[in-house]
């Protein structure tokens, strides 16, 4: 029980916003931590019809009939009244979802077009002049968690090598630093935006040193 005063808090249920993809994985996320993605994943367990079951059974089927209920209230408050009058059949927690699945994923037709236009996008990424590290990072993985979102897999590696492709020339040093003494394969992506960070910083930190020396020798020159 948790005493006063205590810093728990309940996470908030995913609001559907349009974009399934990334709603889709917060709420799965959501209702893992509640233990109950298995019945939206696999629905009520289904028994023959006329079957005698035991009180085992019963008591089983009864506990998974209201963790049903308390699932679908949470998809309930997730999905927009509007969005719900089109669901047309809203008996278990897996019906609502595999609904908003077909609505809202797109066909396995459409799927491979997805793929191939986010991996040209993907390859086509470079780090602008002027974005800062966060910046390139933020794109970058971006692109790739809507790649595996829609099915591929795709290696922290490939992602470590794209980002290290894709720096501006100033990044040079630390770029052939980074691959000459770290295994790509053992690095993971915290870890190189870290080291990149640090040299971002030494760079930005050099840079307002030379603009201030700059002007101390203009203000110089001027009371000469």
């Amino acid at each position: 029980m948790a005493g006063e005063g205590s810093s728990f808090v309940q996470p908030a249920i995913p609001r559907f916003d349009g974009h399934y993809d990334h709603w889709s994985m917060l709420m799965e996320n959501f209702l893992r931590s509640k233990e109950y993605w298995g019945l939206v994943e696999n629905g009520i367990k289904q028994y023959a019809k006329g079957a005698e079951l035991t009180e085992a059974q019963l008591k089983a089927l009864e506990d998974q009939k209201l963790k049903d209920l308390k699932t679908k209230n949470y998809l309930f408050q997730a999905i927009d009244r509007a969005i719900l009058e089109t669901i047309l059949k809203k008996d278990t927690s897996k019906d609502i979802w595999d609904s908003m699945k077909k609505k809202y994923q797109g066909t396995a037709k459409v799927k491979p077009a997805q793929l191939q236009a986010l991996r040209k996008e993907f390859e086509m990424l470079n780090m602008k002049v002027g974005k800062s590290i966060d910046e390139n990072f933020g794109r970058t993985l971006t692109v790739a968690n809507k790649r595996r979102i829609n099915g591929e897999t795709l290696e922290d590696v490939a992602i470590i090598e794209k980002i290290l492709r894709s720096m501006t020339p100033k990044f040079d040093y630390v770029v052939c630093s980074i691959e000459e003494s770290k295994d790509l394969d053992h690095l993971s992506i915290d870890e190189l935006q870290s080291s990149l960070l640090v040299h971002e910083q030494r760079m930005n930190g050099h840079a307002m040193e030379e603009q201030a020396l700059k002007v101390s020798q203009e203000n110089y020159l001027i009371g000469s």
